[in-house]
């Protein structure tokens, strides 16, 4: 995330300075934190506020919450609209990701896809390192998905995908199900899956008798959709980015 901060003639920065330039807290606020152990850098506890670290590079906690190094990357969240593909760029002319950030100045990277006939939240960056770690499985953020399908699931349909449902393609399970709102021939679904292969969860739903009509992403790990209108971008906060780059372990 870039941040404008003052650093010396060796790219370094008192600690305490750095955590108030980055929004931790007021100056004196900092230096009690650090004061009490609730500062680490590079996974060593820091309470001597004289103490410099290179704001690039450091890996640096608050309370247990990540702080983003300062960095020239660009990391957006983005409502994408149903019929947007999810490519940067499309050989056969379809709207893409591309169109929607075509005044950006960054070469960016779409993290995951999203169904071209699903809406709701992308992640995009131009850091490339970041991206690929994040749409790796083996990391499993949780992504949070609205589902309005056909007919009301039973409680029993509802534990069963929390006990897991075997696809063509293996085990699938969800973290987290419940019915939003239902009337006799359809309901509006969230359910939380840390998955990511393709359509899982339309394949998912349809194997269990409900089909879905209309799917949208809500959250990626702690980033969620809230007002962000479709097409619209926002760069994530310093928050999320800590929580995700610590899920990512990066």
């Amino acid at each position: 995330m870039s941040r404008e901060v003052e650093v010396d003639d060796e790219g370094l920065i008192r600690l305490q300075k750095l955590l108030a330039q980055s929004g931790v807290a007021s100056r004196r606020k900092c230096e009690e934190l650090m004061l009490d152990g609730l500062v680490e850098v590079d996974g060593e506890v820091v309470t001597r506020l004289g103490t410099k670290v290179d704001p690039r590079t450091a890996v640096i906690r608050v309370d247990g919450r990540r702080l983003p190094p300062v960095s020239d990357h660009v990391y957006l969240a983005l409502n994408k609209p149903r019929g947007v593909v999810s490519t940067m760029s499309d050989p056969e002319g379809r709207r893409s990701l591309g169109d929607l950030v075509a005044e950006r100045p960054e070469r960016l990277f779409h993290v995951g896809r999203l169904d071209t006939d699903t809406d709701g939240l992308i992640l995009l960056t131009n850091d490339g390192d970041f991206a690929q770690r994040l749409a790796h499985p083996s990391y499993e953020v949780d992504k949070t998905y609205v589902a309005e399908v056909a007919g009301v699931p039973e409680r029993a349909t509802l534990q069963q995908l929390r006990d897991g449902v075997e696809l063509d393609d293996g085990p699938v399970q969800v973290s987290q199900v419940r019915i939003i709102t239902s009337r006799p021939d359809k309901a509006v679904v969230e359910l939380v899956i840390h998955e990511g292969r393709n359509r899982i969860v339309r394949r998912l739903l349809e194997h269990v008798g409900h089909p879905v009509r209309r799917l949208t992403r809500t959250a990626i790990g702690p980033v969620v959709l809230r007002r962000l209108r479709r097409g619209e971008l926002r760069e994530l906060t310093t928050e999320e980015l800590g929580a995700l780059l610590e899920a990512g372990g990066l």
